[in-house]
């Protein structure tokens, strides 16, 4: 039996086909109908053509909600029928990293094409109809009724990536924050920052949609050339904490340079260069904290699907577009182009 998908077939081409019918990956797998599936920034390095492997024909995607249509007779806390959230990380769910919920640490994972969806053939992606999720009593966990499909989309990576990133950062009550770049990713770290006691989020992006966007949520949207300059006037000398969720050198250069000293940067932004030159003279001299990584969606989840049910996170308002998944195409243009006011899209696999 052949399932719609998403498949990467070379740069600038991800168009909807046909693939094999998924099948459980071991005894303690699952078989999940996608209901909903996102794209994330971070695809947009497969799109681009300079992805994380050479591989083509793979269906792409990490983030995806659904329900269980089929599980290994190892599995012990799902069952057929349930909803779920598929976290984009994936862990063994056996060694003391993952018992800690710290899953980009997992001792048996053998590399990253192993430890997320879509990046590859090795783990085929969540844009498709059904997706094979390994070791699902520790790679899922269940969707409450009252979060949507929607919500559980961003969840799955960029509302964990977000909170991962202003944790790291020790955002505490009162700071000044400056959030640079503002996808979503971004748009969900001015509401980590701000459930996290800020006083004060500056929000930075080269798009106004964004910004506008970012005010929306209760950012201070930064409307100047000199971005730097300007918040270093608003809060006499720079933030307290800056979040990038860009990964460009440019912008991790930036948060470092809005911060003021003994200020604090939290890098969750996606960069693909070996060679970046750390500015490390401004780091010495302003005694900064650098944190950097990749988000352990299962640490994090926890804590936002309670902020989210108790209405102090919302996911869904960075939502923009919802399309078919057999609009696929059309989607990824319209995303990397930043077309329309697009933000984030989500993909019924059911149209």
């Amino acid at each position: 039996m052949a399932v719609k998908a998403l498949v990467y077939q070379g740069p600038q081409d991800i168009a909807p086909a046909e693939v094999a019918d998924p099948t459980l990956p071991d005894e303690r797998g699952v078989i999940v109908r996608v209901t909903a599936a996102g794209i994330c920034g971070s695809d947009l390095h497969i799109y681009g053509g300079h992805g994380f492997s050479s591989d083509i024909g793979f269906c792409v995607g990490h983030e995806a909600v659904g329900e269980i249509v089929e599980v290994g007779p190892a599995v012990r806390r799902f069952a057929v029928g349930e909803r779920v959230l598929v976290s984009a990380s994936v862990g063994c769910g056996q060694c003391p990293a993952c018992f800690a919920g710290l899953v980009a640490r997992c001792e048996n994972v053998a590399g990253p094409l192993d430890a997320c969806y879509g990046l590859s053939a090795k783990l085929q992606g969540a844009q498709a109809e059904y997706l094979a999720v390994p070791r699902a009593d520790f790679n899922l966990v269940h969707l409450p009724d009252s979060i949507s499909d929607d919500a559980g989309v961003v969840l799955s990576d960029n509302a964990a990536t977000a909170w991962y990133g202003a944790r790291r950062a020790r955002i505490a009550p009162g700071d000044t924050v400056t959030v640079i770049g503002l996808g979503p990713v971004g748009l969900m770290a001015v509401q980590s920052a701000l459930a996290m006691g800020a006083s004060r989020v500056f929000a930075v992006d080269l798009i106004l949609e964004r910004r506008l966007r970012a005010a929306e949520l209760g950012a201070e949207p930064v409307d100047s050339d000199e971005p730097k300059k300007l918040i270093r006037e608003l809060t006499g000398g720079g933030s307290d904490v800056a979040i990038e969720a860009v990964g460009a050198d440019a912008t991790i250069t930036l948060a470092m340079s809005v911060v003021r000293r003994g200020g604090r940067v939290g890098v969750v932004g996606v960069s693909q260069n070996p060679n970046f030159t750390m500015h490390m003279p401004l780091a010495q001299v302003k005694e900064l904290e650098f944190t950097i990584g990749l988000c352990s969606v299962q640490y994090e989840l926890p804590t936002i699907l309670r902020l989210t049910a108790a209405g102090r996170l919302n996911p869904e308002a960075v939502v923009s577009h919802r399309l078919p998944l057999s609009d696929g195409a059309d989607a990824y243009r319209r995303f990397a182009g930043r077309e329309d006011g697009v933000s984030k899209i989500v993909l019924d696999p059911a149209r």
